[in-house]
């Protein structure tokens, strides 16, 4: 069971933006490389560290976060906030966290090795029907990603030396400062580009459509983000692939309406069918179903048919189908109807006789949401 976010950077829930940044700086240089040479361990929490500060850091994941826990984010193999990151990952999208000391922070193993850089990532929106969210999906895409072109070839950048950063010196009061910033010759990837195709752009790099296959777990909500890894943009040189960004938008249903992980459906009746109680075929996410209404059942009456809803993607089960009892007046009647009604209005069967147990509509949308 993967450790807590919060309580791998040791952290409350209400931690500010900044606290959390302190927090994942003060874990990271505690179990940096550098530090901790050889140590499987420290590499483990440093890669720990690094996807709880990715997830937290980031106010919509944080909030996915809170609200579904780690499954918000990795319910399905590739997906995941962090975790298919390696040393890489983090070097490429935190080494601002640090400043400019401590090796550069620019590679894994010694700190000046040859920085790798991530490429860009791209985003897809995934549409889905409430079926497909019920059941679980995989999606095949068509992506147009930036690859590097056949034939491409790269040099060690004479700037940085392969470093990705230049080493700035500047005298203040306090002494002399050290910093580090991205190389203006190969933009900090630490290779340019030595020969290279006509059809290559000028990081050498050609657009191909690919065919990519998403797994999308059941019970995904709409606009949660899925991520498969190294499915974005390629990097120059040696670089890291960036990742897939699948948004989901989900499809509204004609008839059932979602709320988490319940499903509503309004079935409305007759009179006639309400006072005799009849069978009844409703919609249903995988097909439709039967129900059977008693005699005099009054309209605002809830139906619950336990484990109809969507699953919960927490793996919690299901939610439930709630069928809402409308009763349908007739807005006009012939002759032989209305005399039928006229007798009925003092006849003492058809008089409102509400029960103790018959409850108001406040008590029903409380019984509702309880």
């Amino acid at each position: 069971m993967k450790k807590d976010y919060y309580e791998i950077l040791g952290i409350s829930k209400s931690a500010s933006a900044d606290e959390i940044k302190k927090a994942y700086r003060k874990k990271a240089i505690e179990y940096h490389p550098d530090k901790n040479p050889g140590n499987k361990e420290a590499e483990e929490n440093f890669k720990k560290a690094a996807e709880a500060y990715e997830v937290l850091s980031d106010p919509n994941k944080k909030a996915k976060y809170d609200q579904y826990g780690h499954a918000a984010f990795d319910g399905n193999g590739g997906f995941g906030g962090g975790g298919g990151m390696n040393m890489d990952d983090i070097f490429s999208q935190f080494g601002d966290i640090f400043g400019g000391g401590f090796g550069g922070f620019g590679g894994f193993g010694g700190g000046g090795g040859q920085r790798r850089m991530k490429g860009s990532n791209l985003r897809i929106k995934v549409k889905l029907t409430l079926e497909e969210i019920a059941n679980g999906v995989e999606k095949k895409v068509k992506v147009k990603r930036k690859i590097q072109a056949p034939g491409v070839s790269y040099k060690t950048c004479g700037t940085c030396n392969g470093s990705g950063q230049v080493l700035r010196v500047t005298n203040t009061i306090l002494g002399r400062m050290q910093t580090a910033t991205t190389c203006p010759t190969c933009g900090g990837a630490g290779q340019s580009i030595s020969s290279k195709p006509a059809n290559a752009d000028a990081q050498g790099m050609i657009l191909e459509d690919e065919t990519v296959s998403i797994k999308i777990p059941a019970g995904v909500v709409n606009d949660m983000q899925l991520k498969v890894s190294g499915k974005g943009n390629d990097a120059p040189g040696n670089g890291v692939p960036g990742d897939l960004i699948v948004a989901i938008e989900e499809i509204e249903h004609e008839f059932l309406k979602r709320e988490g992980e319940n499903l509503h459906y309004d079935l409305y009746i007759s009179v006639a069918e309400a006072a005799l109680g009849v069978s009844k075929e409703i919609e249903a996410v995988g097909g439709k179903v039967r129900i059977k209404l008693e005699e005099g059942i009054q309209s605002g009456k809830i139906l619950r048919l336990k484990g109809k809803g969507i699953p919960s993607i927490n793996s919690y089960g299901n939610g439930d189908l709630l069928v809402h009892i409308n009763v349908w007046t007739p807005k006009t009647l012939n002759k032989e109807q209305r005399q039928f009604f006229e007798k009925m209005l003092t006849d003492d069967n058809f008089i409102p006789h509400p029960e103790k147990t018959d409850k108001s509509f406040f008590e029903k949308v409380k019984d509702m949401f309880s």
